[in-house]
């Protein structure tokens, strides 16, 4: 079926007979297509031992199938002047490419051929252990990265999402061709499988390119049932006195993605700490001088999400910030924001927004995300209108609900000395 919006989307869906789903928007007035195949289950779908498999198989797939070759897999999309890529993430593992319109059923091959014809050689999953755990290295040189992990791991702790996407060096050091073998055959099934295209294209040939290569895939079982997380709020204290500054996050349960408060819930991100302007690198930065880099941030999931604040600051000045930041929850609960504060809020979000959809890539990866999370697809103008009608009292209500009395996280790594943090003195 063609879905009609305005604003010049022309999005069709289908999905096939063996449970496949294919979105696709044409974009005529470009001459690149960008492709997606999405895995519907990231790292939140492995359990114990097997974390970090996700991630490891998304790079396995690039080290051979029963068609390619490592080095055919790289000069193919290389070769025709296009891009191959890959990540996973807590929900998701991508596979995309962005090529020529008339390279679109080579690209398209390629990326159907990684998906269902993987080797997992042993001798490749030894070797490809080795680089993942120097990736872990490289990652664990960076404090943020080291404090984000720690930070996650206690908020949702004993939970799937609280695991690293990359794994541990106990858990990456266990893989086996088993392990990987069934892992791979439980989730990357037919029914927990999406096909995006966003570009020059035309969706029945795309529908024809899917059909071909995927009619003979078979169901292995399709996305595990997910378990909700509880959020927890522990004050975590870590010291590393190697680092010349103490960094700093906090963080509360915030809404689910596609939560219908979704668009304050923005708002109140891009006040609070989502640009120059706002409160937090005015009050922190710019006036007290605190912090060279603070902002808030949102992750949001399909049943939860999470609701953070990142600073970097001196040891001596590390109270004074949460203190400050704990003030500005205080504030965004006691009173309305100004008007100013609320225009200012919109037009960031409708000109991030529009800007973010002027590629195919992102066109193709916004196709992903409203199919995955929201089951429907919304226009530019619809978006652009639910931002638009945020008032200043639903701004004020999400903070009441997101800033609890006793829901407030914290994570501190760095050369701390004696300094402690009480739970009185997050109470906002």
């Amino acid at each position: 079926m063609v879905l009609a919006t305005p604003h010049l989307r022309e999005i069709e869906r289908v999905r096939l007979s063996n449970g496949i789903r294919i979105v696709t928007e044409s974009m005529p007035y470009v001459r690149s297509v960008s492709l997606g195949i999405w895995v519907g289950s990231g790292s939140r779908a492995e359990r114990g031992p097997e974390n970090g498999i996700s991630h490891f198989i998304e790079h396995m797939v690039f080290k051979g199938t029963k068609n390619r070759s490592a080095e055919d897999i790289a000069r193919s999309v290389d070769s025709v002047g296009g891009g191959l890529d890959a990540f996973t993430s807590k929900e998701l593992v991508s596979f995309n490419t962005k090529v020529l319109d008339e390279h679109l059923p080579v690209a398209f091959d390629v990326l159907a051929d990684l998906v269902q014809n993987p080797l997992f050689r042993e001798a490749d999953i030894e070797k490809e252990k080795g680089v993942i755990l120097e990736e872990i290295k490289m990652e664990a040189d960076q404090p943020e990265f080291v404090l984000h992990e720690t930070f996650i791991s206690n908020f949702w702790k004993g939970h799937p999402l609280g695991k690293p996407i990359l794994g541990t060096k106990e858990t990456v050091k266990k893989f086996t061709p088993e392990l990987v073998h069934d892992f791979y055959s439980r989730i990357y099934s037919p029914s927990n499988i999406l096909v995006t295209a966003a570009g020059n294209l035309d969706h029945d040939e795309i529908v024809r390119l899917v059909r071909e290569k995927f009619e003979d895939f078979p169901e292995r079982g399709g996305a595990p049932v997910e378990v909700t997380p509880k959020a927890h709020a522990p004050i975590i204290l870590k010291k590393k006195d190697s680092l010349e500054q103490v960094h700093i996050t906090m963080g509360v349960p915030a809404y689910r993605l596609a939560h219908e408060l979704r668009f304050p819930l923005y708002v109140l991100n891009t006040v609070l700490g989502g640009g120059m302007s706002s409160r937090l690198f005015q009050n922190i930065r710019e006036k007290q001088g605190l912090a060279y880099a603070v902002y808030s941030e949102l992750n949001l999931f399909s049943d939860t999400g999470c609701f953070t604040v990142y600073a970097g600051t001196a040891a001596e000045t590390a109270k004074q910030v949460v203190t400050s930041v704990v003030q500005e929850f205080r504030n965004l609960k006691q009173d309305l924001i100004g008007e100013d504060e609320l225009r200012r809020a919109k037009d960031h979000l409708k000109g991030s927004l529009m800007l973010s959809l002027e590629s195919t890539s992102s066109r193709m990866s916004n196709l992903a995300r409203q199919e995955l999370y929201f089951d429907r697809f919304m226009s530019l103008d619809e978006m652009l209108d639910s931002i638009e009608a945020v008032k200043r009292d639903e701004v004020q209500m999400v903070a009441q609900e997101c800033f609890g009395h006793d829901n407030v996280a914290l994570a501190i790594l760095g050369r701390i000395g004696d300094l402690q943090v009480s739970r009185e003195e997050l109470v906002c």
